[in-house]
């Protein structure tokens, strides 16, 4: 794990080589150096500031995030935990911060919320009603074409049980098992049934009811 410890100054007077590894920066190049002022980011300076006179006060800080720069402008994600450095004599002479590199783990979840977006913008405008419930069959996804072919808006729906307020009578027992087989795991293919419209017209519907999982 990266390791760099200041005085009450600021200055730099520990770099680990794992510091020295992620950041390119040498222990040579950065010992007696104003950590803050020269190796951390503009936007970020205040709230690394704000941290190391939080430790420098006796208070610890656990799992600040921030972007510390390399050698060559590249920005390094770290997870800093920045603790008060005591001497021999119980005086406060500095702080230690030991960090962990989660660039990629920032990186894989920028791109887990872009893909979540993609396929959110797919559900909404596919050319295929789509629709979803939780576990107590409440309804938590309807999609554009759901709404068109049902003329009920989204808000119309959103929470509601889809089962109870919007199967006729007749239909209401072998959609609720299949939507309950769905919920236990068991996937159904080609179900007919109709869905009925806000309007009382009939649409038939061929449903594929699949599990979904977090």
């Amino acid at each position: 794990a990266p390791i760099f410890g200041i005085d009450t100054d600021g200055r730099v007077n520990e770099w680990n080589q794992k510091a020295a590894e992620i950041t390119g920066f040498g222990k040579d190049e950065v010992m007696g150096h104003d950590l803050v002022a020269e190796f951390i980011s503009s936007e970020f300076k205040e709230s690394v500031q704000a941290v190391l006179n939080n430790a420098l006060l006796g208070e610890n800080t656990a799992n600040f995030e921030f972007p510390l720069y390399t050698k060559d402008g590249r920005p390094v994600e770290v997870l800093l935990n920045a603790t008060p450095r005591i001497d021999s004599s119980g005086q406060l002479v500095g702080v230690v911060g030991v960090g962990q590199d989660i660039t990629e783990k920032k990186q894989a979840e920028v791109e887990l919320t872009r893909v979540a977006a993609d396929l959110r913008k797919l559900i909404d405008t596919a050319n295929a009603p789509i629709f979803g419930i939780d576990t107590k069959g409440r309804v938590n996804e309807w999609n554009d074409k759901a709404a068109a072919i049902t003329r009920r808006s989204k808000d119309e729906v959103m929470g509601h049980d889809l089962v109870a307020e919007f199967i006729s009578p007749d239909y209401r027992d072998s959609v609720k098992r299949v939507l309950d087989n769905a919920l236990a795991g068991q996937e159904t293919a080609n179900f007919e049934f109709p869905l009925y419209t806000k309007t009382g017209e009939r649409v038939e519907v061929l449903l594929n009811a699949t599990t979904r999982r977090d």
